[in-house]
C-alpha cells in the first residue's frame, strides 16, 4: 500500500492549537500534554485559572459540522440529566479569529481546523472482571440510553443493517486495497457475512433504535473509586439497537463472556427493560465492525501515525487472517434451533442469571 500522505494535519503543530486555545480566551500555564487518539488530535492543557481542559481537533472531513454539533448536543444533554460524562464548554471568540458553530457554540473553526475543548475527567481502566464493577457500568448504560430514547439523531450515522459494512466493502475493492492473491476469497466471505448481518436485523421486527455512544469498549470507560465509572469519547456516537454499547465489553472467551454479560444486564434492567432479542445481534455487530474496521485503517493508511501503530496492516498475512475470522464468524452468525423462537436469544449467549443476583 502507498497512498499519498495524509496532510489533514499539516497545520496542527503544538504552537497551532495553543494559539487555537489562546484565541478561544483558555490561556495555558505552560503544561500541556497530548493524549493519544488516532482519529483526531487531543491536547490536555492546565489553564492559568486552575482548570484542566481537553482539546480535541476534528480529523478535517470526516465528520460534518451538523453530525459533530449533535454529538456535542448528546453530550450537554447527558451531562444535564447527571449521566457522568464530558461535555464540551461554550466556547467564546476572544480575538476576533474563531468562527463558532453551535448554540450554545461548542465548535470552533480556525483556518482549516475544527476543535471542541471538555475538561478534563481522570480515571483508570474499570476491572471488568469484577461482577460489581459490571453491574454498575450495566447501570450507567442504561441512564446513558434512557436520554438516547428521547429523540433520534438527524445526521449521525445508523448502525441498524448491513449497510456500513456493503459501504466499507465497496470502497476497499475500489482501491485495490487487498492483494489480488486473496481479493475472491475475501470478497466471497464478505458477501456472506452481509446477507447474514442484514437477515439478522431483518429477522428482529419493531427493533428499537436509540441514541448510543456507539464505540463502548472499555477504552472509553473510565473509573474512580469514589464515583465509579464515567464515558468518555462521543465522537462516534450513532443511532442503533442497545446492544451495540454492550458486547464491545465482552470477553472472547464465551463462558466468561455469559457470566460478564448476565452482571452487565443486571445492572442495565434495574433502570431500563433490554429487549434480549437483541443479544442475536452481538455476533453479526461484531463481523459488521471487523469490516468496517479494515476498510478504516486503509483509508487512514496515509496518516504516519497508523504505519507506526498498525505495522501488521495490509499484507497478505493480514488478508488471509481476516478471511479467516470472518468464515469463523460466519459460522457463528447461522440460525440455531433455538432461534426460532424470536423471543429467545441466539444459543451463544443464552443467560443463566441465578449466580449473580
Amino acid at each position: 500500500m502507498n497512498p499519498e500522505q495524509d496532510l489533514a494535519f499539516g497545520t496542527l503543530t503544538p504552537e497551532f492549537m495553543l494559539d487555537a486555545l489562546d484565541a478561544a480566551g483558555l490561556y495555558g500555564d505552560g503544561r500541556m500534554l497530548q493524549l493519544n487518539s488516532y482519529e483526531n488530535r487531543v491536547l490536555q492543557l492546565h489553564l492559568e485559572d486552575g482548570r484542566v481542559a481537553v482539546a480535541k481537533f476534528y480529523r478535517p472531513e470526516r465528520w460534518s459540522d451538523a453530525q459533530i454539533l449533535e454529538e456535542h448536543a448528546f453530550a450537554r444533554e447527558l451531562a444535564e440529566a447527571e449521566v457522568p460524562v464530558a461535555a464540551p464548554w461554550a466556547l467564546n471568540d476572544a480575538r476576533g479569529l474563531l468562527a463558532l458553530a453551535g448554540d450554545p457554540p461548542t465548535l470552533a473553526h480556525i483556518g482549516s481546523q475544527r476543535f471542541a475543548v471538555t475538561p478534563r475527567q481522570g480515571g483508570r481502566s474499570p476491572e471488568l472482571e469484577d461482577p460489581e464493577v459490571l453491574t454498575w457500568i450495566g447501570r450507567l448504560l442504561a441512564r446513558l440510553h434512557e436520554v438516547g430514547r428521547r429523540q433520534p439523531f438527524q445526521h449521525r450515522q445508523l448502525w441498524a443493517s448491513a449497510e456500513p459494512g456493503r459501504v466499507a466493502r465497496d470502497w476497499l475493492l475500489a482501491q485495490d486495497c487487498v492483494p489480488l492473491d486473496i481479493v475472491s476469497d475475501w470478497r466471497a466471505v464478505v458477501d456472506a457475512c452481509l446477507q447474514a448481518i442484514q437477515a439478522a436485523f431483518d429477522g428482529l421486527p419493531e427493533l428499537q433504535l436509540l441514541r448510543l455512544h456507539g464505540d463502548c469498549h472499555p477504552g472509553n470507560i473510565l473509573w474512580t473509586p469514589d464515583h465509579g465509572p464515567h464515558f468518555v469519547d462521543l465522537d462516534d456516537a450513532v443511532m442503533g439497537p442497545a446492544v451495540q454499547d454492550l458486547w464491545m465489553l465482552l470477553p472472547g472467551d464465551e463462558a466468561a463472556a455469559r457470566q460478564q454479560l448476565a452482571c452487565v444486564l443486571e445492572g442495565y434492567e434495574t433502570i431500563a427493560p433490554f429487549d434480549r432479542r437483541e443479544l442475536r445481534l452481538i455476533e453479526p455487530l461484531r463481523t459488521l465492525r471487523m469490516i468496517h474496521h479494515s476498510a478504516w485503517l486503509a483509508k487512514r493508511w496515509g496518516d504516519p501515525a497508523f504505519p507506526l501503530a498498525f505495522p501488521w496492516f495490509g499484507s497478505s498475512n493480514y488478508w488471509h487472517d481476516q478471511v479467516a475470522k470472518l468464515r469463523e464468524q460466519l459460522d457463528l452468525m447461522q440460525p440455531r434451533k433455538d432461534d426460532l423462537d424470536v423471543g429467545a436469544p441466539s444459543d451463544n449467549y443464552e443467560i443463566d442469571d441465578s449466580n449473580f443476583k
